[in-house]
């Protein structure tokens, strides 16, 4: 799937729920810190999103979207015993790239993949918009949070650390 075939479907999925958001265009940026001057947003706002593999048992592999503050990082322990698995990682850039259908730095806060669980730190909700870059380098979405959370369905669950 390309970048624009990902970001239509996000499109595609606010204007279905109705979501109140906004496109902010930019200059190319994926690092969290710096696509957050780009849009003016504080980094407290911004939604991190990583991808973690995590192996349950020697034969089971599970992945996890963890989606966290941008002035925060992911908590692999915490994602591990969510799990109650015995090894959290990072996933490779290919894993996760497959997973998430987009590269990295223009990873989506929403899960379109079944082996993919999506958890988001609840520090994240508490202002009422969230950033993300919307599946491309140059072009990003603020978006209710309220409307993120009822669209996306996340786990609510704490997998950040300072």
């Amino acid at each position: 799937m390309s970048e624009d075939d990902m970001y239509d479907k996000l499109i595609a999925l606010l204007d279905e729920h109705g979501a109140a958001y906004r496109v902010i265009e930019h200059a190319p940026e994926g690092a969290t810190e710096a696509v957050s001057a780009l849009r003016g947003n504080d980094l407290t706002q911004a939604a991190k999103c990583i991808i973690v593999m995590v192996k349950v048992g020697k034969k089971v592999t599970r992945y996890a979207l963890a989606v966290v503050p941008g002035d925060k990082r992911v908590d692999l322990a915490a994602i591990k015993g969510l799990f109650g698995g015995t090894y959290a990682g990072f996933a490779s850039k290919d894993a996760a790239e497959r997973l998430a259908g987009s590269r990295s730095g223009t990873i989506l806060p929403f899960s379109f993949d079944e082996r993919m669980e999506l958890f988001v730190d609840p520090e994240l909700l508490r202002h009422s918009e969230i950033f993300f870059n919307a599946a491309r380098l140059d072009r990003s979405v603020a978006l209710a949070t309220s409307d993120y959370t009822s669209i996306a369905e996340p786990r609510i669950e704490t997998v950040s650390r300072p």
